[in-house]
């Protein structure tokens, strides 16, 4: 197939495209900058959309930058990042005179209320309670499209854990060091995903013609919480990670609304992902870590 990838040069978009191109398929991006295999966002809007059997957007500013203050103009950056071009794409596939046959969007399980008890699958309410909630409100209703020609899939995806990026690209040094630990109370729910997992559920819901609607883009292992996600990036590294991370210095380097995300989890259940027959390469956080800091 033709694949148009939205912001397809990250850690995500990055295994996404290998893994694409090694089943077989013709990867075009969508970015910023120029370049060869590529068309930019302003190529876009003003051209219109290439021809291309199906369009993926993984497009979106780094929600947990450290190195960018949580202010009104970070906010704005976050939102614009993700609603716009994902505006942008579906006006293109709406008003494409041969539209793609499926169109996927990545969102996040921030859509689900943080909670210590509750149980969420792909069916579960949310999305209207705080900042990222209502983000993925509207980034999900951005990409509605109108009929029923191009079938239409979003993935809400947990924390994506791999080498060479993702949350792992923090943690590393201070657990090489033996600094690390869980974060805040470590009782909260951490809804995680193998990078390669992430790329395979979108890959399978891109091939698979029945797959549709909602996926919570999580591994199986749902019931981890932060502190047995410390305790096992430990034990992967043969370090100690007894050293909790204090909820007062996540709030100063993330500013307190962002730093709900760490601080605060949900307990997410991919039921429908593992209903569309996808089989996980990382099921157990155990042998996902082991992988990445091999």
């Amino acid at each position: 197939m033709r694949v148009l990838v939205g912001g397809g040069t990250g850690f995500i978009g990055t295994a996404l495209r290998q893994l694409l191109k090694a089943r077989g398929h013709e990867v075009t991006l969508v970015s910023r900058k120029p370049g060869p295999g590529r068309i930019t966002w302003d190529e876009l809007a003003a051209s219109g959309l290439p021809p291309c059997d199906a369009a993926i957007n993984l497009a979106g500013e780094n929600i947990l930058n450290p190195l960018r203050r949580w202010n009104e103009a970070f906010q704005k950056e976050v939102l614009s990042s993700r609603l716009e071009t994902t505006d942008l794409l579906a006006k293109a596939i709406t008003k494409a005179p041969q539209p793609p046959q499926t169109w996927i969007l990545v969102t996040g399980v921030g859509y689900y209320q943080p909670s210590l008890t509750a149980e969420y699958d792909e069916d579960s309410p949310g999305g209207d309670f705080d900042f990222f909630s209502n983000l993925v409100t509207k980034w999900e209703a951005a990409a509605r499209l109108p009929g029923d020609s191009t079938r239409q899939v979003v993935v809400r995806s947990g924390v994506v854990l791999g080498r060479g990026g993702g949350a792992i690209g923090h943690m590393l040094l201070p657990f090489r060091l033996g600094l690390g630990g869980p974060i805040g109370s470590g009782q909260q729910f951490f809804p995680w995903i193998h990078v390669k997992d992430l790329a395979g559920i979108l890959a399978h819901a891109l091939e698979a013609s029945h797959v549709q609607g909602i996926l919570n883009g999580v591994a199986p292992a749902s019931t981890t919480t932060n502190a047995e996600f410390a305790q096992a990036l430990g034990t992967a590294l043969g370090r100690p990670a007894f050293i909790p991370l204090p909820s007062i210095v996540v709030q100063a380097v993330f500013g307190q609304e962002r730093a709900i995300m760490l601080l605060e989890g949900q307990k997410v259940i991919p039921r429908r992902t593992l209903a569309t027959g996808y089989q996980y390469s990382f099921p157990e956080l155990g042998a996902a870590l082991k992988e990445i800091v091999a």
